[in-house]
Formats: C-alpha cells, sequence, structure tokens
C-alpha cells in the first residue's frame, strides 16, 4: 500500500532530521577527542547500513606526516584512535537509531581527505546481522543529513585538565612515569 505524498513527505524530513544531527554528533566527538573537525560530514543510511562521510579535518601533525609521505603511520594512528572509540561510536548511534551496531569500521582516504565510518545494524533483537539487505517501508533511499554549518565552525573544547577525564589518555602520574 501506498504511503500519501504528505506522509511520506514527513518521513522524509524526519529521515534527513536524524541523520543531520548522526553528522553533527560525529563532527563534535571528533573536535572533542581529536582537537579537530570535519570541514563537511554527511550521513547515509542504506537498509542495514549507516556511513558517516567527512571531509577535511585532518590534524597539522597529519598533515605535517602526509607532506613527508606518511600515509600508512597517519591511517594507522587514526586507526588505533578509531579503535579506541568504538563504544563511544557506536553507543552514540544506538542511542540515536534506536538500533543495534553488529559491526563498525573506519577508513581514512587521502588527496581527498575524507573519513568513512560505516556501521552495521542487527537485524533483529538478538544483534544478528542481515546477509541481504532488504528494503522496508521505512527505507532511507536519497535521504541525506548534512551537518550543520554552525556545529562545523564550532572550536574544539577547551581540553580537560590532567588527571580529569579518563576518556583522554594517560594521568598525570603516568606521564611522569613513562607510562
Amino acid at each position: 500500500m501506498a504511503q500519501d505524498p504528505e506522509a511520506q513527505e514527513r518521513q522524509t524530513r524526519q529521515q534527513g532530521a536524524l541523520l543531520s544531527e548522526l553528522s553533527n554528533e560525529m563532527v563534535r566527538i571528533q573536535k572533542k577527542f581529536w582537537g579537530r573537525g570535519a570541514v563537511e560530514a554527511k550521513s547515509y543510511m542504506f537498509d542495514d547500513f549507516l556511513l558517516i562521510v567527512m571531509r577535511g579535518g585532518l590534524t597539522v601533525a597529519e598533515e605535517s606526516m602526509l607532506a613527508k609521505g606518511h600515509e600508512d603511520e597517519v591511517r594507522q594512528f587514526r586507526q588505533v584512535w578509531q579503535n579506541d572509540m568504538t563504544g563511544l561510536l557506536t553507543g552514540m548511534v544506538e542511542e540515536r537509531t534506536g538500533r543495534h551496531v553488529v559491526n563498525y569500521q573506519s577508513q581514512v582516504m587521502f588527496d581527498p581527505d575524507v573519513v568513512v565510518e560505516m556501521f552495521m545494524f542487527g537485524r533483529d533483537d538478538h544483534g544478528t546481522p542481515s546477509m541481504l539487505a532488504e528494503p522496508t517501508p521505512e527505507h532511507f533511499d536519497g535521504v541525506v543529513g548534512a551537518a550543520s554549518q554552525a556545529v562545523i565552525e564550532e572550536p574544539p573544547p577547551a581540553a580537560e585538565p590532567a588527571g580529569k577525564d579518563p576518556e583522554r589518555g594517560r594521568t598525570e602520574e603516568e606521564r611522569g612515569q613513562g607510562r
């Protein structure tokens, strides 16, 4: 049964708002924990997959390393960081979408600088991923959610004092002990 055009338009706006919220939050998380966020971010949902594509946002140190030909090292460090952030990122996505994330991966590409965050949702309450995606009436085909310019332009939050935020690395004492 076809949905009436008004209901379909309302659903598309709601889906776009959710995807924009996901884009905005990903930029904010990068700024908080990376010190710099993307200059553009868009989220796309296809059946059981959420893709968040971010452009720009490399740190000055990464740009310097890339200028010296150290793409693999930048990619490797980014992957370590993303692995450590998996719980925070998947939790944020699950909270906003109401769906269980069963797998997550991140990839950074250079020239142009793009980061793709990929989340796979479970099909049922047991977290079982689908083997073949099947469209549902709530499909997001063609719906894109871009991060707002206001979020892109927000400065990163000030760094927490040493030893105050367990998510931000070693305490001052650990640094003094060489850990």
